[in-house]
């Protein structure tokens, strides 16, 4: 589930090279193989609920790992769909018995393999094709994130071609239903735990880098953390009656009032390690009102007023606190009748360290006792994953070989990936993506039109090889 890759922080650079306006076939014969994966992956319209298409992708993947002498592959069927486990192991001496263990524990990397709808009709080009047009791929996932999917099979398939010899365990777990359910993920860090434990995963659906049009790179996230995500429903009930004759008390005016309400409330303000290391960063960039705005809040957690004035700015929704809102409707049962029922879904995103029987609590408080607050599912606690100064380097390395002097961010997603089922259950996750865009034009995951530049895509193949390998190596 890919976020907005907003203003971390800015340091000029040179215009990048994605202003192109003709293809160029790639000089790397592997950016050639991946660039062709790519092409073949995005064809497949896995979009969640069309199944087999999901399935028919799983089955790609599965073929490539195994022609290109990766064969360790499981493939599990649950929930309707499919994940699959593909593991590389350790190069040791000795063999049976007399093998030597791994000096390390494996290292475990993250992606899934369904995306989000795309109707034709919505876009300007057909959203299963890879399209190159003035030095952009379109299509459906190209953010949101084959292009991550590519990267890493590209890059394992790339180092063993090289003939590298792991020393420890690589291991990849890519999800069939992380923009739905997440049941796979969550299957994964359980039950299917002995399959994929490691001592740290790298997420290839968050963090990566983001350019303003002028050239100016902002900088380089690397996530450490994610807010929790945690759906409850309104529910106002009534008697009713016929709709000649209204009632004083009415559900949908009463469930309208405590949505009203819900609009004007807002949790306190707050710091995490990660976001107060973010705005430290960003406030010594941001010379403006907002950048006041930081360095008032840093200087004094209390000062609510200044807190405001970041949440209110467009890049920095969701960084300082908690957040809900009302995202479906339903109620009534016929035009010429009172409502007996009227029921809202409240999706709330809420800061790591939070509870969601404690924002249930307050938004009950807020709304008053005219509706009834209740969860729909209980949201898993997903603790900040500390730093590490080896995926740091490696990160640091990777996005610097490619974009001298870039700074490298701690970053709390706003939403939520297949990782916070692995932060939850202890193992910590890192989100490391290669991938820059343009802001604000490139930000359209879910959206028309997804599009990634075409240099950015090579980076984010050349990245997850550099990585990989300098990880596990």
């Amino acid at each position: 589930m890919r976020h907005t890759l907003a203003a971390l922080i800015a340091l000029s650079l040179t215009v990048p090279a994605f202003a192109q306006t003709q293809p160029t076939p790639p000089a790397n014969p592997w950016h050639s193989k991946g660039r062709a994966l790519f092409s073949d992956i995005i064809a497949i319209p896995s979009v969640t609920d069309r199944t087999e298409e999901v399935k028919r992708l799983t089955a790609y993947l599965k073929a490539r790992f195994e022609a290109g002498g990766i064969t360790d592959v499981i493939v599990k069927d649950h929930d309707g769909t499919q994940s699959m486990i593909v593991r590389w192991p350790a190069e040791v001496k000795g063999k049976g018995k007399k093998a030597a263990k791994p000096a390390q524990k494996p290292i475990l990397l993250l992606g899934h393999m369904d995306v989000v709808e795309a109707l034709p009709a919505d876009w300007s080009r057909d959203p299963f094709k890879l399209i190159e047009e003035d030095g952009y791929l379109y299509g459906r996932g190209t953010v949101d994130m084959k292009n991550g999917i590519a990267a890493i099979t590209n890059a394992l398939l790339w180092l063993k071609a090289e003939g590298f010899k792991p020393k420890r365990d690589i291991v990849v777990f890519f999800s069939g239903d992380e923009e739905t359910g997440g049941n796979g993920a969550l299957r994964a860090a359980t039950e299917w735990r002995s399959l994929v434990d490691a001592e740290y995963a790298l997420n290839a659906d968050a963090g990566g880098g983001a350019f303003l049009k002028n050239g100016m790179l902002l900088g380089f996230g690397m996530q450490t953390s994610e807010k929790m995500y945690q759906d409850f429903t309104f529910t106002a009930r009534n008697p009713g009656g016929h709709s000649s004759r209204p009632r004083p008390d009415n559900a949908i005016y009463e469930l309208s009032a405590a949505l009203k309400k819900l609009e004007a409330h807002r949790f306190t303000p707050a710091f995490t390690e990660t976001t107060r290391a973010y705005l430290q960063f960003r406030q010594k960039q941001e010379q403006g009102p907002l950048g006041d705005a930081m360095r008032r809040w840093l200087a004094n957690k209390d000062d609510a007023a200044a807190a405001d004035i970041i949440e209110a700015d467009q890049s920095e929704i969701g960084t300082t606190r908690t957040r809900c809102v009302a995202t479906r409707l339903e109620g009534g049962h016929a035009n010429n009748a009172l409502p007996q029922l009227a029921r809202a879904t409240v999706n709330c995103r809420i800061l790591p360290g939070g509870t969601a029987e404690a924002v249930q609590a307050e938004l009950q408080s807020a709304v008053g006792d005219g509706v009834k607050i209740e969860p729909i599912q209980r949201a898993r606690p997903s603790p900040p994953s500390p730093l590490r100064t080896d995926v740091t380097k490696a990160f640091t390395d990777a996005v610097q070989k490619r974009h001298p002097g870039a700074a490298i961010v701690p970053q709390m997603s706003q939403g939520a990936t297949d990782g916070l089922f692995f932060r939850s259950e202890g193992l910590p996750v890192y989100g490391v993506n290669g991938t820059w865009i343009v802001i604000p034009d490139d930000e359209r995951a879910h959206g028309k039109d997804e599009r990634i530049p075409v240099k950015s895509f090579y980076d984010t193949l050349d990245h997850w090889h550099d990585m990989v390998k300098a990880l596990a190596g």
